[in-house]
């Protein structure tokens, strides 16, 4: 079975599918830019108005994570390593119950713009910056990885040229962000979720057709030991093993949703308090689905390909180019639907870019500019916004480039989350759960665990995991009839995703490369997070820590925690600062009132600013 002469290239069709999603994108951004809704304010661009409803803005949550790199890497990972990935199922329930319950109660109380701010009015401004500053860096190197990596993948194996789709990505996501702000975000993020589900599902159904049932995909991977869901063993240098992937993950996911500003700017936009906590509710029933389609993809791909794989075969070069390979196999008979599984690898990338440079933007504008410009208009703020947009558009697209030398998709993405989001974990927790954390032990408690994850984090780059600590499973190529000589397998796969442009093949391994380097990637945000606290509350202590004087509201209260149950209770709502009529929705959010949502000229039109 050696799909190589057969397999399937671009069609017209595909490029005209490909195009169509970008242009609807687009379109979304020009529509916000032009519709009604009053954009007198820098905060109505960043945050929607807070009046977003909790269902886009669920699906928006989950589309802004769930990007190429799940599209592409998932499948491969399964392929690889088997189902024991299944239990981040596990890892996002905790993830999302954590949100809801510790760190939207805050933010939403507080009515914020920027997730940052938070660390001055509980610290100071100097931990404050320190947060922007890591932030910044942050996401701009993950928005690197996330533009060019499946770029990477769709070029290799469907011939899609690769700059032109590292740059179409960027210059349309630009576009719409600068137009359209969080609305067109928000709205174009659920109209890409939806062709992710429609690429995946049309993978699955036919390979499902193809390889002759649902029961067939699931012997031939319980044959391959593909069927592996648990692995019990506590070695916190095993790559995934139960505690890793639910203990060491759920610390990586909830710096990306508890306090990561392209996240946390998405429930806030929501009408009310508890609309936010439904909004993150509904998403993870959107972050179950996805995950279900990717481990199904990724049974199917070992189905189709357990007795030829591609990869050993040469026919592909990276593992992430596996799920691109299997498309053009099973689906080259259907003109338009391989350009539909680009589109959905595409709608994944352009969704994670928009919300990373519309966060980058509402940041750098409420961190770095209005403390030292306090004088400026709203109206030269909104501009300032949309420029700070297309600067950041910019930066992620030359990003990108840097990015190409880095490699290996997945892991590499989380890494990095891992590495910068800990020690910011670690900073946010010291001071909602802390009350006595000072700014002193804050400031050293983030540079310690910052110092920590990436001395860790650098290390395992440089020096790779051992293929006895990653586990991977067989492959066979006993079924393609190729005539070269395939090299031995476990030489291919000396360096399991290898995230690196610089390793260092030293013939010695020493004790720190096997213990220390060779700890499991996800536990590199648990260490970051558990660093900071640990010297956070030290610091705190012998400082002054207990002598001040902490006001409630920076803190999760017991009354945050209780509030769940209000519902139950005929009592009226604490917000009831308001003596004016409710005229339309967002009242709830003491972020906001009409006053300053509302400019109104003489004659009591609208006052927008139409772009």
């Amino acid at each position: 079975m050696d799909p190589s002469p057969g397999i399937g290239t671009f069609s017209v069709w595909d490029y005209v599918v490909f195009a169509a999603v970008l242009l609807i994108s687009a379109a979304i951004g020009i529509y916000y830019a032009f519709a009604g809704d009053s954009r007198e304010t820098s905060k109505d661009f960043l945050m929607g108005g807070r009046r977003m409803h909790p269902v886009p803005v669920a699906l928006s949550l989950t589309a802004s994570f769930m990007s190429a790199v799940t599209v592409l890497g998932t499948p491969a990972e399964v392929y690889r390593f088997g189902m024991i990935y299944s239990l981040f199922g596990i890892t996002y329930f905790l993830v999302v119950v954590i949100t809801a319950e510790v760190f939207l109660p805050v933010f939403y109380k507080l009515g914020i713009t920027s997730t940052y701010e938070y660390l001055e009015l509980r610290f100071n401004k100097y931990v404050r910056l320190c947060g922007t500053i890591f932030y910044i860096i942050q996401t701009i190197l993950y928005t690197g990885i996330v533009i060019y990596a499946p770029a990477l993948a769709l070029n290799q194996v469907t011939g899609f040229h690769l700059w032109g789709a590292v740059v179409s990505t960027g210059v349309v996501c630009t576009f719409y962000c600068t137009l359209g702000g969080l609305k067109a975000v928000i709205w174009t993020d659920v109209f890409q979720i939806g062709i992710m589900l429609a690429g995946f599902v049309s993978v699955i159904i036919k390979a499902v057709l193809i390889q002759g049932g649902i029961s067939t995909i699931l012997n031939d991977a319980y044959n391959g030991g593909r069927l592996n869901f648990w692995n019990f063993d506590p070695n916190p240098l095993q790559r995934h093993t139960f505690w890793t992937i639910v203990i060491g993950g759920t610390f990586t996911w909830t710096s990306i949703y508890g306090i990561n500003q392209s996240q946390v700017q998405r429930f806030i936009s929501c009408k009310s308090r508890a609309q936010g906590k439904l909004s993150l509710y509904i998403n993870l029933v959107g972050l179950w689905t996805i995950l279900v389609c990717a481990l199904f993809s990724g049974l199917a791909l070992y189905s189709r390909y357990h007795d030829c794989d591609p990869w050993t075969a040469n026919k592909i070069s990276a593992p992430d180019q596996l799920m691109p390979y299997l498309v053009l196999d099973i689906l080259r008979d259907y003109p338009g639907l391989p350009g539909l599984f680009v589109a959905c690898a595409y709608s994944g990338t352009l969704s994670t870019v928009s919300s990373s440079i519309n966060a980058l933007a509402a940041v750098t504008l409420e961190d770095l500019v209005k403390p030292h410009f306090k004088s400026l208009s709203e109206r030269s703020l909104s501009w300032i916004s949309q420029g700070l947009s297309v600067l950041f558009g910019v930066l992620c697209i030359g990003m990108a480039a840097l990015a190409s030398l880095m490699g290996g998709l997945l892991q590499a993405a989380l890494s990095i989350f891992g590495m910068v989001g800990g020690p910011l974990l670690g900073l946010f927790t010291l001071g909602i759960l802390v009350p006595f954390a000072n700014s002193i032990g804050a400031l050293t408690g983030v540079l310690a665990g910052f110092v920590i994850s990436f001395w860790v984090g650098i290390g395992a780059q440089i020096y790779p995991l051992l293929p006895e600590r990653s586990m991977p499973l067989s492959l066979e190529t006993y079924g393609c009839n190729i005539t070269h000589n395939a090299t031995d397998w476990m030489s291919t796969t000396e360096v399991p995703f290898s995230t690196s442009a610089f390793q260092g093949h030293s013939a010695e391994r020493t004790p720190l490369m096997d213990n220390w380097y060779s700890i499991s990637y996800l536990y590199f945000s648990a260490l970051g997070t558990l660093v900071t606290l640990f010297v956070g509350v030290l610091i705190s202590l012998p400082t002054g820590g207990r002598k001040q004087n902490v006001d409630h509201r920076f803190l999760l209260t017991k009354e945050d925690v209780l509030s769940n149950f209000d519902i139950f209770k005929k009592k009226k709502h604490v917000l009831s600062y308001k003596s004016h009529p409710i005229e339309d929705g967002g009242t709830d959010n003491p972020a906001f009132n009409h006053i300053e949502l509302n400019f109104r000229d003489q004659s009591g039109k609208m006052d927008g600013t139409h772009l």
